[in-house]
């Protein structure tokens, strides 16, 4: 097994590479407005690292989201590329997934990521490989009540101490976890998630209303 593992649903360009053992090369940078330069190089990076060719590369894993929609597009267009170029599997993970299981919290805890807009991407958990409810975007107030007494693990949980006092790392996901958690997955079995985009909100860019429409005569 050599998994390529690859998220761009936050401001983090993360890669890494995942033999069914153990994490054999990573790669991560912080930069919400260059994902699409930085993914490649990134891949050829940890490729080179390992002294691996991308033909070696058995299965792509790629965060699904939460996230804006220019970025996390990156993400999932390229692993849908080499899949269909390798002849490998595409799976999918919830990026939220990621940093719980690399925040290793024991007992229940929640994750939020930044959704911009004054609003988080979250989701609560019972352990590290154990979310109990589905992913949704909020207001940090409206989600006070839930998330009370709660550690809280993300960037957004960073943005908003007052709803997420307990706020602890990672701030970011990184692909190194996503492939170790892809990994476990598969090895026991379990089906992991088709690589579609979590978005969970619509598009900025919509038609306009009450447009008028100009046609030929």
């Amino acid at each position: 097994m050599l998994l390529l593992a690859l998220d761009t649903a936050t401001p983090a360009v993360t890669v890494a590479l995942h033999d069914g053992t153990s994490v054999v090369a990573s790669s991560s940078q912080v930069d919400a407005r260059r994902h699409g330069e930085l993914l490649l190089p990134a891949v050829d990076r940890v490729l080179t690292e390992a002294g691996l060719g991308l033909d070696a590369v058995t299965g792509v894993v790629v965060g699904v989201g939460p996230g804006p929609y220019t970025g996390l597009r990156v993400g999932l267009m390229t692993a849908d590329t080499f899949g269909l170029a390798l002849g490998v599997p595409v799976h999918g993970l919830c990026t939220l997934d990621g940093l719980a299981y690399a925040a290793g919290v024991e007992g229940p805890f929640v994750v939020a990521t930044d959704a911009r807009r004054k609003e988080v991407y979250w989701a609560r958990y019972s352990g590290p490989r154990s979310r109990v409810s589905e992913p949704a975007v909020d207001r940090p107030a409206e989600i006070a009540e839930a998330v009370a007494g709660l550690p809280a693990v993300g960037a957004g949980a960073l943005l908003y101490p007052d709803t997420f006092p307990d706020a602890r790392p990672p701030e970011h996901v990184s692909a190194a976890a996503l492939a170790s958690l892809a990994a476990e997955k598969l090895a026991a079995g379990e089906e992991l998630e088709p690589p579609r985009p979590l978005y969970l909100r619509r598009p900025d860019a919509q038609v306009p209303k009450n447009y008028k429409v100009v046609t030929p005569k």
